[in-house]
């Protein structure tokens, strides 16, 4: 087992900015249904720069959430982040999820947010990340899937543009297209329960707010922030790669259309059972 996963958008400022926006534009669509019962515990593994962690934290203000990343960085960024917006009950801590400090079945509930598409085995990852969480408790995870952007108008170069992304993660060990397997990765690690509900992000002119916040600066600034990578890779030509980037600026003017669809999963962690029952 790997203990660390390579972060293939890099830890940037600009890379910072883009997780931001990206969670304030999507904080109703991705968190409006998680609420934890007050007095509960819960284990946010992979909290990058806290852009998740937050309104988690406001959703569930009576609860605890102690929230984990590898990156010193961006602990350090979620710290000065969950100060800034005033919860009071969030701990950000360093630390590699697969060597956590913590007993077994110290908490009520687990939620991982765009970490398991990082991960070259996720249900390793998941199974670790079960045994601190109590009989009975839930996980809520949280994934993108590359593969459902659409858009229009259509671009080949965009597509090509796109699938950069998606080969630049699994070569770095990860799954960009992951968020359609949250079902039977969640059944194969142990949980039951397990229920999985798409969260399409659809984007026309009517909706500025998501053109620009996710259109703009959180879905295209992902792509455009590969270009150096995947062109030093030889995946594909510079023109090429500037011409994609382009048609997908080009589906936030007045005509244009961008999909792309999330995938947010709960299930529950069984209770033992003796032999025989």
């Amino acid at each position: 087992m790997v203990n660390e996963y390579a972060y293939v958008h890099g830890y940037h400022p600009r890379e910072n900015t883009r997780l931001q926006d990206q969670a304030s534009t999507l904080e109703e669509l991705l968190h409006s249904d998680t609420h934890f019962p007050p007095g509960s515990r819960i284990l946010e593994a992979g909290c990058g720069v806290g852009a998740q962690t937050v309104p988690l934290a406001r959703n569930s203000p009576q609860a605890m959430i102690t929230a984990v990343d590898i990156s010193k960085a961006s602990a350090g960024e979620a710290r000065r982040r969950v100060a800034a917006e005033g919860p009071a009950n969030v701990q950000v801590l360093q630390g590699d999820i697969f060597n956590l400090p913590f007993q077994p079945e110290s908490f009520d509930h687990l939620f991982i947010c765009f970490v398991l598409e990082h991960l070259p085995h996720p249900v390793e990852a998941l199974r670790i990340l079960m045994d601190f969480v109590k009989p009975g408790g839930t996980i809520t995870a949280i994934e993108g899937d590359h593969g459902s952007a659409y858009f229009y108008p259509d671009s080949a170069a965009a597509q090509k543009a796109i699938s950069c992304q998606v080969e630049l993660q699994r070569r770095a060990g990860g799954n960009a297209m992951i968020g359609r397997q949250l079902y039977p990765l969640l059944c194969e690690a142990g949980f039951s329960e397990v229920s999985v509900s798409p969260r399409m992000v659809y984007v026309d002119s009517s909706k500025p707010e998501l053109v620009e916040g996710f259109t703009r600066r959180t879905f295209t600034a992902m792509i455009e922030g590969v270009r150096e990578a995947a062109v030093g890779a030889g995946i594909i030509e510079p023109r090429v790669f500037e011409d994609g980037v382009q048609d997908l600026y080009r589906t936030t003017e007045e005509d244009g259309i961008f999909c792309y669809t999330f995938f947010k999963a709960t299930g529950r962690k069984r209770f033992c059972t003796k032999k025989g029952t």
